[in-house]
Order: C-alpha cells, then structure tokens, then sequence
C-alpha cells in the first residue's frame, strides 16, 4: 500500500507526509507479556503458551485509535496502518475533534463496510456520514442507493455476536437504546447508542499456525440408497479408508475432513435438519496432513474407495460417487488454522506499533 501511495503521489505531481504504522509484533514482546500475566485467551481459546507463540507465522496486534491519533498529530496527511479495528480509520479525527465517543463510534461501525448499510447493494460502494452533537445521518453516495432504519440497524449484526455490545480497545459500544429515523428517502439519523471505558485498555492478539498440507476431493452422489443410508455409507468408507492408510502409510498423522453440501455442509454438527432433504448431495473431502505428497496420497486412496463402497442393496461392483475432475484429486498447498485469539494489556496504547514517517 505505502509503494501504491508513493506511485500515486509521483505520477500526480503531490508533495504530503506519510506515517505509516506497524502492526506486527515480535515475539519476545509477546513473551515478555506473557510471563508478566499480562495477556488474556478470549473465549473459546485456552490459554496461551510459549509454544503458541513460536508456531505462529505472523503476529499482529489490532491497534486502536490512538496510534492513527498521534500520527495526525505529528502532521501526516496520509496514515497507512498494519491492522487495526475496523472502526478505528474511522473514529481517529472526530474523536480528536471532540465528538461524542458514543456518536463516533457507532458512525464508525456503519461506515466500516461502506455500502454494506444500504437496502440493496449490488456492487461495492461509498456512505458518507454527518456528525452532530447528539447524532449522526447516514447516506450512500451512489444516488441509486438508499438507506432505511432497518438497514442500517441489521449493520451492528455484522461480524458481531451480540449487536448490542460492540467491543473496542478503549471500551463497549452499547447499542441496546438507539433510535433509527429516516430523515429522507435515502438518509437515515441514529442517535442514542452508549460507550462505556474499560478500565483496562487491551489490544486484540491475531496470528495463525500452519496445519499441514491439503489436498482436496469433490464428489458428487445422487443414488437413491446410498442417500437413504447416508451416514452408515460414510462410516464404512471411513473404516475402509483408514485400514487403507494403515497397511500402506502406517502411522503418520493426518486428518480428513468430510463436509456433505446438500445436508449439513455449512452448519455441521449444528444443523437441526439432519436428513437429505434433496436427490443428491455433494460430498467434500479435506485431506490434511504434514506433506503434500502424504495428503496427496491419502485422497487417491478416498477416491478409489469411495467411487466403489458398496451398499447391501446393489451386488457387484458399483460406481456411487460422481467425480467433476480428473484425476480428482486437487492439492491445495499449505493451510494455516487461527490459534490466536487472546488480548494484550499494552504499557500505553501506542506501545506495540512502530511509526515511520516519510515525506513526499
């Protein structure tokens, strides 16, 4: 992004100061909290150790408002940040200027995403927000958009658990009394929300772990007794496939991953509705493993397994699965899981990100 700035600020003849503040920590920092107790797991992590910072591959820290704040402050126009709260871009200058922190933040959450907030969004687009003392309006810049009442409420829904505790660095933004009003055909006014401080300031910890290695196989089935014997088909292919993998890779770890689309391949183990409901599912198998040639061989043998599991209603060898591809098997590479999810109480609020200035 800072060479994508200076390109533009070459070709355009512009002259500006640019901050641009770092978001990824070391891990000895990290440690260093650690061991003075200072970091917390969010639920449902368990708690972190030493060696869940040496697995992760990056670590970032979600920064707040302040180190965008102390950026302006020292004269940059243009501030390119690492991560940061999704709201933070947006509430720095207002709350330098003094708005209400309830208005602003809240101002925030809905510009966050843009046209996300509007009725009907058919492609990716601006909002433009008014703040005043008590309140702020809310309008899509593109003149065939239109906000309502509803649509700007559901906003708080998004990427939140609760749409009525929104948490920040710095504090909780309560929405449980606002009040949305159109004030227009395409305008809507909220007012009313609460931000509560915290008494501790934290700083949101990310970071990933690699996995292993994925290879991927699709399938379809479509034959009327496999589908009314679903899950005792796919519990004997699964002792088929791991006798399979015993007698030919031994004991190495890996793990496959089986997701039926057409009965409960987005929800999981949360879908109420249990049964096929259609005449055909699509199945996906997930293979993970420590390399790609062992995942790539433990999804050759699913495939020729799973293409000629037998069911007690046909005799012979059979064809049950319906493959898009071939060879079916497709290797993904490596794959990273998110094992950090925890919070960091900083000295200072700018503590964890390093800013470098650059003039243009």
């Amino acid at each position: 992004m800072v060479t994508i700035v200076r390109e533009i600020a070459r070709e355009k003849g512009l002259h500006f100061r640019v901050a641009v503040i770092h978001s990824e920590i070391p891990r000895d920092v990290v440690r260093r909290h650690l061991h003075a107790r200072r970091i917390r797991a969010l639920p449902p992590s368990p708690p972190l150790t030493e060696a869940d910072i040496g697995a992760a591959t990056h670590i970032v820290g979600m920064m707040g408002v302040e180190p965008i704040q102390q950026a302006l402050a020292a004269g940059a126009q243009i501030v390119v940040t690492g991560r940061s709260s999704d709201t933070s871009i947006f509430a720095a200058l207002p709350l330098m200027n003094g708005y209400d922190p309830a208005v602003v933040w809240h101002m925030a959450k809905i510009l966050e995403c843009g046209a996300a907030a509007v009725a009907v969004r058919t492609a990716p687009d601006s909002m433009m927000a008014v703040l005043h003392e008590d309140s702020f309006d809310v309008f899509p810049l593109r003149e065939d958009y239109h906000c309502t009442p509803q649509s700007v409420a559901s906003h708080t829904l998004y990427e939140n658990a609760d749409p009525f505790e929104l948490k920040e660095p710095s504090g909780t933004l309560r929405t449980g009394n606002a009040r949305y009003e159109a004030i227009s055909d395409r305008a809507v006014r909220v007012s009313g929300s609460e931000f509560v401080h915290d008494p501790e300031y934290t700083i949101k910890l990310e970071g990933v772990r690699q996995a292993g290695y994925s290879t991927i196989l699709m399938g379809g089935v479509r034959d009327p007794y496999i589908l009314a014997h679903l899950d005792s088909w796919l519990f004997q292919l699964d002792d088929n496939i791991k006798t399979r993998i015993r007698n030919t890779v031994g004991e190495q770890p890996y793990e496959i991953v089986t997701r039926v689309y057409g009965r409960d391949g987005v929800m999981g183990a949360l879908e109420p509705q249990r049964g096929v409901g259609g005449h055909e599912v699509f199945i996906l198998w997930d293979v993970i493993s420590g390399s790609q040639e062992l995942s790539r061989a433990i999804a050759t043998s699913i495939s020729h397994l799973a293409v000629h599991n037998p069911i007690p209603k046909w005799h012979g060898l059979i064809s049950g699965v319906a493959f898009p591809y071939s060879p079916p098997e497709i290797d993904r590479g490596p794959v990273y899981e998110f094992h950090l999810n925890h919070v960091l109480l900083p000295d200072r609020p700018t503590s964890l990100f390093r800013t470098e200035y650059e003039e243009l």
